[in-house]
């Protein structure tokens, strides 16, 4: 009787720690990308200062 809301319930949470892990992949592989874009900014910033 309990084993299958048991069930959906470990299957909701699965589910949610995917959908949070995956968030966090996206989230540090758009902080990788700013760093990127704001060193390379920043670098030909300097080489343009006088």
């Amino acid at each position: 009787m309990f084993c299958i809301p048991k069930a959906a319930v470990l299957h909701g949470k699965s589910v949610g720690f995917a959908a949070q892990k995956s968030r966090f992949r996206n989230a540090k592989a758009q902080l990788s990308l700013f760093k990127r874009i704001i060193f390379t900014k920043l670098k030909g910033f300097i080489e343009n200062l006088p």
